[in-house]
């Protein structure tokens, strides 16, 4: 657990196994059954991430070559919590895993929201501590600076 935060910026380079259509229909499949089962409602953009933006933020419009701070709860879709940042973390944007990525740049500083994100925009075939390949992942996250 304690390396995940320096797997996961390594890995963002490497976490790119091309998904069939198929397949994403499958995850997308998983994560429309996960939603309505938890009575979650999300928008899907393009790329196939879910998400939900619980508040905006007042704050500047996330850009993607800042340097973001924000808190953070991930799981599995069976509930399973992988790791829960209270504490902020500070990232640049573009070494972020794919779904963050996309989420950062719709969202303000102060900006709070819930994604779920099927693999092709997490961690794709990598086994992380306790995060299995392939895995649909779930997060909510705040941002709480950036400059």
């Amino acid at each position: 657990m304690k390396y995940f935060l320096l797997a996961f910026t390594a890995l963002i380079l490497t976490a790119c196994k091309t998904y069939s259509e198929d397949e994403k229909q499958t995850f997308d499949q998983q994560i429309e059954a996960y939603l309505k089962k938890n009575n979650r409602v999300c928008e899907r953009s393009d790329s196939g991430l879910y998400f939900h933006i619980i508040e905006q933020g007042e704050g500047r419009k996330i850009q993607y070559n800042d340097k973001v701070k924000f808190t953070y709860k991930g799981e599995l879709l069976d509930g399973t919590v992988f790791d829960h940042r209270t504490e902020p973390v500070e990232f640049d944007v573009k070494v972020l895993i794919a779904a963050w990525q996309e989420i950062m740049l719709e969202l303000n500083v102060g900006g709070k929201a819930y994604l779920v994100a099927p693999p092709h925009l997490g961690y794709g075939t990598h086994q992380l501590d306790d995060i299995p390949p392939n895995s649909i992942i779930v997060f909510t996250m705040e941002v709480v600076g950036a400059e």
